[in-house]
């Protein structure tokens, strides 16, 4: 045994070394110990101590262990005096401590009074003690049980205190959620089960019983993000669509005789924007940007607007989409339709040879689109060259030229590899992964993200000339000359250089800021209002303007509303990133451990470290490379670990 010893220092000493002094006995062994505890263990009866406290409380008189002994056991021998003085160290309810002194102890019985609401105390203790360690067993027996024989959900929400206690769990799985009694219920959980007190412990112990779905996305409870519409909202959605009410409508411009092209990805729920094009008799490029006109439906400050702006824009998950508007609505009376007149606000412009606005115009409309395109099928409709489709051909002329003009403005071109997952079965034990990568690079990808730069920056010029406050979105230049990268080779690697020395966004709500990175002399976010906030705001300035009729908000009050939204874009954002994130990797790990995946060499980390570009899932990773490996050169690595859950992936480049 070690001893500590007066001046701080620690040395070890053996049990022969010690002398047990024992009163009233001599020469004691300490062999003996053991059984004299065994004997005083036999010996206790703490009934006996309630029976002393009786009498004791009558004579309203103190006492010490021995005493107590020769109250109950008739005598005050070692062994008795000891469990007299177990009993009385231990007891929580019927005496309390008068007065200590080294081995010296008095007690006196506590009042009636006192001793019953102890006693009720303990009772309500025993009771909660009881009901954790049933509940711990619940969990112990849900834990044992295949995964797919799991009890339902609902059962460990039928009874409050069972429920109760799987509501802390969840809480303490999202740490800014949990309150302080919500944090004790969870820790003396874990505790119980034999758990670290950790979110993650939290989390996978609601994962083993079933509770939450193998692939339960934390992220959503942690952003607080409503998944469903308030019954208020639904219901302001339902008096719309009983509704045929349309602000505009007697200003609107008739276009339902013009080819008009939606093209987006194959998921779109909800489609805002579509396009059209002719070329005049001198050449020039005339383009229609059609989008989606929720604000004929909305006014500002309406429930449906408020809850449009609390969330700020729509959430798009591999395995979810939880729109800004319900969904009837944003899909009945606000998203553009193949085939049916649908209500828009065009923007049209003529462009100069050069690729330059010559003239723009901002109109309420009717369209009627022609084609519901995905990325892929607008590319193979142009590569058919087909003579009816004229329109379609010059739309990607018009944007060949924008690219062109805009890069002479010093635009930065950005383009890369980009993953897209859409999961079929999330709470499935191993749901069906669907993954593709898109290049944005692509023709029908650079054709629409072009038209929606030049709406934008039509909007922002229609804007700055009539006075009007709207969230102009800007870019400083970069510290850094972009040609400085020029060497790279064009592409992912270049994009990859470019965009860590970018600055952030930020916003003018009073004129048009330059854009360097668009290489625009202004830009309004204004295609997107069915899924954006922003967008929406954009939309109430300018049709209020059109419509002649004071403006609703002022560029402070913008201001004000941007502050709030922009949050709630960065959790968006946030989380999009991590679910996908999430599920490319899951998709990683159940890959064959001898395939081989093509990667590009971003840039080196340190010294042999490489950050890499998988190609065929568009992640970026790290991974150390052999020496010679040069920045933009292709590899090829495979998956020795990947951990969705952990966030990890480990990577091991091929030998040639």
């Amino acid at each position: 045994m070690k001893k500590n010893i007066q001046n701080g220092t620690t040395c070890s000493i053996k049990p022969q070394q010690i002398t047990y002094v024992v009163p009233g006995v001599e020469n004691f062994d300490y062999t003996q110990i053991p059984d004299f505890l065994q004997r005083a263990d036999d010996n206790l009866d703490p009934s006996l101590l309630e029976l002393a406290w009786v009498e004791l409380l009558e004579k309203n008189k103190s006492l010490t262990p021995e005493e107590l002994a020769e109250i109950i056991y008739g005598t005050a021998e070692p062994l008795e005096s000891y469990c007299a003085h177990l009993l009385l160290s231990k007891d929580e309810i019927y005496f309390s401590t008068v007065e200590s002194k080294g081995y010296f102890t008095v007690y006196t019985p506590r009042p009636t009074d006192q001793v019953e609401e102890l006693l009720k105390r303990k009772l309500v203790k025993e009771a909660a003690e009881k009901e954790l360690q049933e509940f711990v067993q619940l969990l112990y027996n849900a834990k044992s049980r295949p995964i797919d024989s799991k009890p339902p959900r609902s059962s460990w929400t039928m009874e409050d205190r069972i429920r109760d206690r799987i509501e802390s769990l969840v809480a303490y799985t999202v740490a800014a959620h949990c309150s302080d009694s919500q944090k004790r219920t969870a820790e003396t959980i874990l505790a119980a089960m034999g758990l670290a007190k950790t979110a993650t412990s939290a989390s996978n112990l609601l994962i083993d019983i079933g509770y939450f779905p193998v692939h339960i996305n934390l992220d959503l409870l942690k952003l607080n993000i409503r998944t469903n519409h308030s019954e208020d909202t639904v219901a302001a959605a339902e008096k719309l669509l009983s509704e045929s009410c349309d602000i505009d409508q007697i200003c609107r411009k008739d276009l339902t005789h013009m080819k008009v092209y939606a093209i987006d990805v194959d998921e779109a729920d909800e489609l805002d924007d579509a396009l059209s094009a002719s070329r005049l008799q001198d050449g020039r490029l005339k383009v229609w940007i059609h989008v989606a006109d929720p604000t004929c439906l909305l006014q500002p400050g309406t429930i449906l607007d408020k809850e449009a702006m609390s969330r700020g824009t729509t959430i798009f998950l591999p395995t979810a989409t939880y729109p800004m508007f319900p969904e009837k609505l944003a899909m009945e009376r606000m998203s553009l339709k193949q085939g049916e007149n649908c209500n828009a606000v065009t923007v049209s412009v003529l462009l100069h040879s050069d690729g330059s606005i010559a003239e723009y115009s901002v109109e309420n409309t009717i369209i009627r689109p022609t084609y519901m395109l995905t990325y892929k099928s607008a590319s193979e409709l142009l590569h058919l060259n087909l003579e009816e489709e004229a329109e379609l051909k010059i739309l990607f002329e018009a944007a060949a030229l924008r690219l062109q003009w805009r890069k002479q403005q010093g635009a930065v071109d950005t383009t890369t590899l980009e993953a897209r997952v859409k999961v079929a079965n999330p709470d499935a034990l191993e749901p069906q992964i669907n993954l593709y990568v898109e290049n944005q690079a692509d023709p029908a990808m650079r054709l629409v993200s072009e038209m929606m730069i030049l709406c934008g920056e039509a909007i922002a010029t229609y804007g700055s000339c009539n006075n009007i406050p709207l969230p102009y979105r800007g870019q400083s230049q970069p510290n850094v000359d972009a040609s400085a990268f020029s060497h790279l080779p064009e592409g992912p690697v270049r994009s990859a250089a470019l965009v860590k020395i970018m600055r952030a966004a930020e916003y003018d709500f009073r004129k048009p800021i330059h854009h360097a990175g668009l290489g625009v002399p202004g830009y309004v976010q204004f295609t997107s209002p069915i899924r954006r906030y922003m967008d929406l705001l954009a939309h109430y300035q300018v049709k209020y303007f059109i419509r002649g009729d004071n403006l609703p908000y002022s560029a402070a009050q913008l201001e004000g509303i941007a502050s709030i939204v922009n949050m709630q874009h960065r959790a968006a954002r946030k989380l999009y990133s991590n679910s996908l994130r999430y599920w490319v990797l899951e998709y990683l790990r159940r890959q064959p451990k001898e395939r081989k995946l093509r990667a590009l060499i971003l840039r080196f980390i340190k010294d042999r470290i490489a950050a890499l570009l998988l190609v065929e899932v568009g992640l970026q990773a790290s991974a150390w490379v052999v020496k010679g490996s040069q920045i933009g050169d292709e590899i090829e690595v495979q998956v020795e670990e990947a951990h969705p859950r952990d966030d990890t992936l480990s990577l091991k480049q091929v030998a040639e």
